[in-house]
């Protein structure tokens, strides 16, 4: 859904922090043959500013509390926030945009810096500038759906020789995000 008409995307500029309680980040892996497995972070915060004439000078951050993964299985999610993400060395998931790509009037290519268990690698995102209004309180709020695919052993998120069979190295990363612009 593109942005509503009544808001032009030249209106949009301004520094933004995520709105955590309306948004969600989250992650589907592949489990065996058949298994999806899906999980969310329950704490992040992030920011942005957005250019609303010149999207490519954009830029955000995202920061990830590590051991808030959950998959909704205990023992999966301690062990994907320990021998995965060694989330006591590495607390943090960290991207921070390095290039913002203009694909069409609502959707771009934000490519970054990941960092996870003190490797950062790029990745680029597809992202769709969903939805842009004024709430009732008089503020400025975007809406944005994005992902990526990546492979995990990329940054070490590995286990042992079984992992590699049963767990697929392809993750995309999934994000519903509303950001609220500041005064």
């Amino acid at each position: 859904m593109p942005a509503p008409t009544h808001i032009s995307l030249s209106e949009l500029t301004g520094a933004y922090v995520l709105d955590a309680a309306h948004s969600r980040v989250g992650f589907v892996g592949r489990h065996t043959l058949s298994t999806r497995v899906r999980g969310e972070f329950e704490e992040y915060e992030g920011s942005a500013y957005l250019f609303g004439d010149r999207p490519s000078k954009s830029s955000a951050r995202l920061t990830i509390r590590a051991t808030s993964l959950r998959t909704h299985q205990r023992q999966r999610d301690k062990q994907l926030q320990g021998t995965f993400l060694d989330t006591d060395n590495h607390p943090f998931i960290i991207f921070d945009s390095t290039e913002v790509r203009p694909l069409g009037e609502t959707t771009y290519e934000v490519t970054g810096d990941l960092t996870m268990r003190g490797v950062t690698k790029p990745v680029t995102l597809h992202v769709e500038l969903t939805a842009a209004e004024t709430d009732a309180r008089g503020d400025l709020r975007v809406g944005f759906l994005g992902k990526a695919t990546i492979n995990r052993k990329d940054w070490g998120l590995n286990w042992n020789a079984a992992t590699s069979v049963l767990v697929s190295p392809k993750v995309t990363l999934e994000f519903d995000v509303i950001a609220v612009r500041q005064p």
